[in-house]
Parts: C-alpha cells; sequence; structure tokens
C-alpha cells in the first residue's frame, strides 16, 4: 500500500500463474498510486512449469522450483489472499471466497491456469492429477517417501507433458527399476514434428517405458488401471496428465467462453471490460494458441500495463502473440531436445542452455533488492540511531511496549477506588467480584502483519481471548477497536466488513457476543478488542508449586517467522528443510487462528497456574509466573515445540523487534546460550498457547487429552523450589 496516497480503486489478480507473478514483480518496482491490489491463490507458492521435469527427475530440490507468492506479494505491497475462488459477479464485480465475505474490485484479472486430466474415467479420484503444479509436486515427493517403494508408474496422457514426466520419473528411480507404462487415447506426441516426436520415442524404449497408443481405459482403482481390453496395468502411482480442463466454476461467471475457456480479445480483456485474463484459462480469440507457458509470460507485460491504463482511464495495448516459440524439452537426465521451426535435435548442451533460463526465470521472481534504511540525519538528536533501531518494527504482539517499560508504568497507578476490584495490573485480566463469582475485563491491540484483514481479525480476536481463557473465564461480550488506512468511503466499508466478520466468526464461535466499538482512521491497520467474561473460580498466575509440570499448549516461533517475512530482501532463496517461507508463514498464519477454548477446558479444571504465551514470550510469561508464585523451574529445551522454520530462522538470525527488551527483562532471571532454541524462548507470540503449572501426576493425562483434542501440547518442564529463575535443561 502506498501509505502517502488514500486508496481509491481496488485491482484483483486471480490465481498465481506466470503471468500474473510477472505482473507482481514489475508493480513492485512501480506501485499505481491510489489502488490496492489483492492476489488470490489457495496456496502460498505457485510450481514453476519448466523446472517441473527437473523436480520429478530429482534434479532440483522442490522448493527451487517454487515462487513465494507470499514473499512476491510482501515486495510488491500487494495484500494476498489464501483461497480458493468460487465464483465472480461481474455486475455486483465481487469475488466470492467461501469461508470468508466476498471481495470487491473496480479491475480483476485471471491467471488460475487449468486442471488436468481425463474427465469422465471411473475411478479418476485414485490418479494424481499433474495439475494444479504446486499440489503434484507435494503428492510426489509422498510418494517418494513411502515405505513401501515404487514398483509401477501408469502415466495417462501421452503428449509432451505426459512423456517427459515419464522419463523424468523412469530417472528419479532407476535403481528401483520400476515399471512405467505411458497410455495415450490417440496417437502420442502428436504437437510435435515427426522428427521431435521421432526422437522423444527414441528416450522412451531407451528408458525402458511402455507407450501405449489408442488405449482405452475403462476404470482406474486404488492399485491398477483397467483398460477396455481387460488389461489390467498394476499401479502403484496413476498420475493423470491427459487432459487440460477449465476450472468448472468459470462456467457460472457469465464471460463469454469457448469450450470452458474464458475468450480474450487483443487487450486481453473478457467480455466484460472490467476482467482481464491471462495464462491457460484465456482463449486468445483473435489469435488461437496451445496450451504453453510462454505465452503466459509473453502477456504478462501487456497485462500489466493494461491493468494500469484501465485504472487509470488511459488507452491499452494490444497483445499479438507469437506464431511459434522455442521448445526445449526435459528427456530425463540432462539432456534436452530442442524443437523450432521443426529444427529438432537434443544435446545435454541443451539442458544447460534450458536449466539457464530456468533458473534467470525463477531469480526474477525470488531474488529482491536488498532494503535499505535511510542514514540518520547529520544533526539527529543524541539517541535517534538507537531509537530507530536496526530491524523493520514488527507487528502483533512485536509491537509491544517492553516488560521493563510497562513494569514502571503500572507501578505508579493508585490503589483500586472500587472495593469489587479482585485484581488489576500484573494478571492477564482485571477481575471484579460480582454476586455469582467474578467478572473478568481484558483489552488487546494488534499492529497489523498480515495483509489479509480477514486473517488479521481472526487472529486479533483469537489473541484477545488468550487472556479470558488463561484465567479460566468463559467470554461474554466484546467491543472492537479499529484504526483503518486512509482510503475511499466504498474501501474503508468493505474493509470494516471484512474485519468484522473475520472477528465475528472467532467470538461466536466461543460464545461471545460481538456488541460494537470504536473505529478511527489513521496511518496504518490496527484491530483491538475489549472483552468481558466471566467466571466462578479465578486461575492466576500465582500458585504453581514445586514439583508440577509446565505444559505448553502451542508451538513457539510466531514473532521470528512473521519477522522473516517483514525482511524480504534478506532472506533470497531461503531454504527451509524443504519449504518455502511463505509456507512457514502460511502455517504460523493457521496456527495462531486456532483458538484456546478446548485447550482451556481441558487445563482450567486442574492447573494451579496458567497464562497464556504472548508477546514476552514464554520465558518472559514463565518469569511473571515464577515470581508470583515464588518459586523456580527447569525448561527441557529439547521438549519444546516449535512452529516449522521457526529454528532454521532463528539461526540464520532472524528476530523480533521485541526481542532484545524480554532479552533485557530476564537479566538475574535466565542465562542465555547461543541455541537458536533458546532465542526463541524469548520470542514475541501473538495468540500464543497456555502455559499451565498442573500436577505432575495429572500431566501425562492432560496431555493425551489435549492431543486427542487436536491440540499440539507438550511437557515442557517443572517447577521447583527457590528463587525465581529458568534453567535451561
Amino acid at each position: 500500500m502506498q501509505a502517502e496516497y488514500p486508496l481509491v480503486r481496488d485491482l484483483v489478480l486471480i490465481g498465481g500463474g506466470h503471468a500474473h507473478a510477472l505482473v507482481l514483480r514489475k508493480w513492485a518496482m512501480r506501485p499505481q498510486p491510489g489502488v490496492q491490489l489483492t492476489l488470490i491463490n489457495p496456496a502460498p507458492v505457485a510450481a514453476y512449469t519448466g523446472m517441473l521435469p527437473g523436480v520429478v527427475a530429482g534434479h532440483y530440490p522442490r522448493d527451487a522450483a517454487m515462487i513465494d507468492l507470499v514473499r512476491l506479494c510482501r515486495f510488491a505491497g500487494a495484500r494476498l489472499i489464501l483461497g480458493a475462488v468460487g465464483h465472480i459477479d461481474p455486475h455486483l464485480r465481487q469475488v466470492h471466497v467461501p469461508g470468508r465475505p466476498a471481495l470487491r474490485y473496480d479491475v480483476a484479472s485471471l491467471d488460475v491456469g487449468v486442471m488436468a486430466g481425463p474427465a469422465t474415467i471411473p475411478g479418476l479420484e485414485h490418479a494424481v492429477p499433474a495439475r494444479p503444479l504446486d499440489q503434484f509436486l507435494t503428492g510426489w515427493q509422498a510418494h517418494l517417501g513411502r515405505a513401501e517403494p515404487l514398483a509401477q508408474i501408469v502415466i495417462i496422457g501421452g503428449g509432451v507433458a505426459g512423456v517427459e514426466l515419464a522419463l523424468a520419473a523412469a530417472h528419479r528411480l532407476h535403481d528401483r527399476r520400476p515399471v512405467i507404462t505411458v497410455l495415450e487415447a490417440g496417437t502420442a506426441l502428436r504437437a510435435l514434428p515427426h522428427r521431435a516426436g521421432a526422437l522423444m520415442r527414441q528416450a522412451l524404449i531407451a528408458a525402458g517405458i511402455t507407450l501405449h497408443e489408442r488405449a482405452v481405459i475403462d476404470a482406474i482403482t486404488k492399485d491398477a488401471v483397467v483398460l477396455s481390453d481387460g488389461t489390467s496395468l498394476p499401479s502403484d502411482l496413476t498420475i493423470a496428465v491427459a487432459g487440460a480442463k477449465p476450472h468448472g466454476w468459470l462456467a457460472n461467471c457469465g464471460l463469454a467462453m469457448t469450450n470452458g475457456f474464458v475468450n480474450v480479445g487483443p487487450t486481453l480483456q473478457t467480455s466484460d471490460p472490467a476482467i482481464f485474463a491471462a495464462g491457460d484459462c484465456a482463449h486468445l480469440s483473435h489469435a488461437p494458441r496451445p496450451k504453453a507457458g510462454v505465452y503466459a509470460v509473453r502477456a504478462a507485460p501487456v497485462l500489466h500495463d493494461n491493468l494500469r491504463n484501465a485504472l487509470s482511464g488511459k488507452p491499452l495495448r494490444a497483445y499479438h502473440p507469437q506464431g511459434d516459440y522455442l521448445k526445449l524439452i526435459s528427456l530425463g537426465t540432462k539432456t534436452a531436445l530442442l524443437d523450432r521451426n521443426r529444427v529438432s535435435f537434443a544435446h545435454p548442451a541443451l539442458w544447460r542452455w534450458k536449466d539457464r533460463i530456468d533458473g534467470r526465470f525463477v531469480a526474477k521472481l525470488s531474488d529482491f533488492p536488498a532494503m535499505t534504511t535511510p542514514a540518520t540525519p547529520a544533526d539527529a538528536a543524541l539517541g535517534l540511531a538507537d531509537a530507530l533501531g536496526a530491524r523493520p518494527l514488527c507487528g502483533g504482539c512485536g509491537a509491544k511496549v517492553g516488560a521493563q517499560g510497562l513494569r514502571s508504568a503500572l507501578a505508579a497507578l493508585p490503589p483500586p477506588l472500587q472495593p469489587a476490584v479482585h485484581s488489576g495490573p500484573g494478571d492477564d485480566a482485571a477481575v471484579l467480584r460480582v454476586a455469582d463469582g467474578f467478572q473478568v475485563i481484558t483489552t488487546d491491540h494488534l499492529r497489523s502483519f498480515t495483509s489479509d484483514p480477514f486473517v488479521m481479525a481472526r487472529i486479533a480476536a483469537t489473541h484477545a481471548l488468550g487472556d479470558i481463557r488463561a484465567m479460566g473465564a468463559a467470554p461474554q461480550v466484546a467491543l472492537a477497536q479499529i484504526t483503518l488506512p486512509r482510503m475511499s468511503e466504498t474501501m474503508q466499508a468493505a474493509l470494516l466488513a471484512d474485519i468484522m466478520a473475520g472477528a465475528a466468526s472467532v467470538f461466536t464461535a466461543a460464545g461471545a457476543d460481538i456488541v460494537g466499538g470504536h473505529t478511527s482512521v489513521g496511518a496504518e491497520l490496527t484491530i483491538g478488542f475489549s472483552i468481558t467474561g466471566t467466571a466462578t473460580q479465578i486461575i492466576t498466575k500465582a500458585g504453581a508449586r514445586d514439583g508440577d509440570c509446565l505444559i505448553l499448549t502451542k508451538p513457539l516461533g510466531t514473532g521470528t517467522i512473521m519477522a522473516a517475512d517483514m525482511a524480504i530482501a534478506q532472506v533470497p532463496g531461503l531454504r527451509i528443510t524443504g519449504m518455502m517461507l511463505g509456507e512457514v508463514v502460511a502455517g504460523a498464519l493457521a496456527q495462531m487462528q486456532q483458538p484456546l477454548a478446548k485447550a482451556a477446558a481441558i487445563l482450567a479444571p486442574h492447573a494451579h497456574a496458567m497464562t497464556d504465551v504472548t508477546g514476552f514470550g514464554l520465558a518472559g510469561h514463565l518469569a511473571d509466573m515464577l515470581q508470583a508464585s515464588g518459586c523456580a523451574a527447569t525448561l527441557n529445551l529439547a521438549a519444546i515445540p516449535f512452529l516449522p522454520g521457526a529454528v532454521a530462522l532463528a539461526a540464520a538470525g532472524h528476530a523480533s523487534s521485541l526481542a532484545p527488551a524480554n532479552r533485557a527483562a530476564l537479566a538475574g532471571i535466565m542465562a542465555f546460550d547461543a541455541r537458536p532454541e533458546t532465542a526463541l524462548l524469548i520470542d514475541p507470540q501473538t495468540a500464543g498457547g497456555l502455559l499451565a503449572a498442573v500436577p505432575a501426576d495429572q500431566a501425562t493425562a492432560l496431555i493425551a487429552a489435549l492431543n486427542t483434542a487436536g491440540e499440539d501440547a507438550a511437557i515442557i518442564g517443572t517447577v521447583e523450589p527457590g528463587t525465581p529463575a529458568i534453567h535451561l535443561g
């Protein structure tokens, strides 16, 4: 978002295909003032088609062929909505994603690709579709890791893609000597000139792959493919490559289509001028072309310019696709086949050329310019550089005031005037005595750290409820306090509706009513809630006893992960145990939306002391519990759960901007070492888990109950007698 300009127009990109990825890259170089850019895609990553055979063959790791849409959108200043579109309403100019309010647009663009697999074969659900590519690669890796090795593979589709995939699989599995069969309903490789097709057939023979042409499939079962002549081909893995099926939901959007593909003209506009399309989902009605990624890549600059021009009222450009294009086809080994203008030959040098082309494309969408911090003016006041800090200010609980400063401010508060005040500053929530028990009151506000306002609202609501749950109370009512960025009234209304819907989905599930609140306009999105709850018994931070076991109900690492997400260019090409950073971020966002209701219900009847782990990190909140209870604790670092990717990011030096203050607050209480896991003990958590001190003889049963309820809980340490201190075991 361009903070210096109010947002007045919505551009929504539907699908993370190659054309849209390149549009995002160009947009990052020159954002359009006043435009809110949004990408909607089911997954946080998208696969690059050119490297798919290389991944299957084992020449590249999976993530080398993936485009990290989370990082790309962060770089472009775009919102990313992780979800699958179910419908577009051109009349209302709305995009519908199941499970959330409709998203408005002024201009929209489609680049959703196609689906693979024949349309009408009984048992098709037993086959793994080759598209979407990111899902296929995940499935391929899972099959490779099975206890029983792949022995038979059947590939449905004898076009270039199917044969290329068969050759790649044969190379990857050559030590296992699998039986690989390619089935083609007509003539195989018919899209290629005769010589190119003949070279690929020779490669099939050399790899020991059987090709069945004019094969009619009667059915696919869990472990076989049955042909019409009664032949049953055993199959440990059946891959559906044949056919390029359009997404079914497109047919109900009222756009002109050809065989299910959206018609576009020279300007890449559909029959609705406010909707553009590119890539395999589009049919170039003025110049029909086969489905090939090269056309999406070549269309991207025109699409980018026309989207900007449509939003600013300027004339549109025409896209004229080339007649033929260079084809570099992988032959499984590090050899490639070239075909262009009926010239065809194969050579290892061609694979190296293809490797360089593919590598440059992925690098363009992965390696971003480093962010530079403006130099401090020469006449700046003393201490300004220290106040600015070396890291960008984090969002969520990473934007809290440090514990030492907070304690100093609270210490100056006068004593309670109201007799009903049972407890005030120092615990998770204020507690009032009422006729039939207690009422708890808390408030929490979060600086936004994710571009999806619906998800941010769900996280903020879940986070605010943590204080209520930690005290063993039942949520009652909530008031919202929301600061919106500057934008048009129409966009503000849509943003506010998104936020309130996200919040309501959490509070309603918790049994609480959201009854109103307050809004204002400011520099950036901030979401907060004040909540009341009721309880007959209150659980405080005090009460932990010698011998108690410490239970943690959620893995740690959200602060470090979101700090790495903000860094953008500081994590180029990051590889985290086979995951992209975007997948790590998506996992953290999903965990932050997980409510604490089940965990609280299991722990509250047994806990001697309980708190939620938020901004001061596990160690900071444990220290509060120990000081209130007058005891010490030993943590078993090996038993503490961490989010996927968190330890690797901490080891690489990523940390929240609040981490130094959290470390300073533990002086004299905890000794630090160089292990990244230790650094994560002071990582500020947003919507973190519960930390409970429970009787040792009940701990194992409580963990079993928590795990059965779907909670990723663990016993992480024990309470001991002594001066408040945290020891690491």
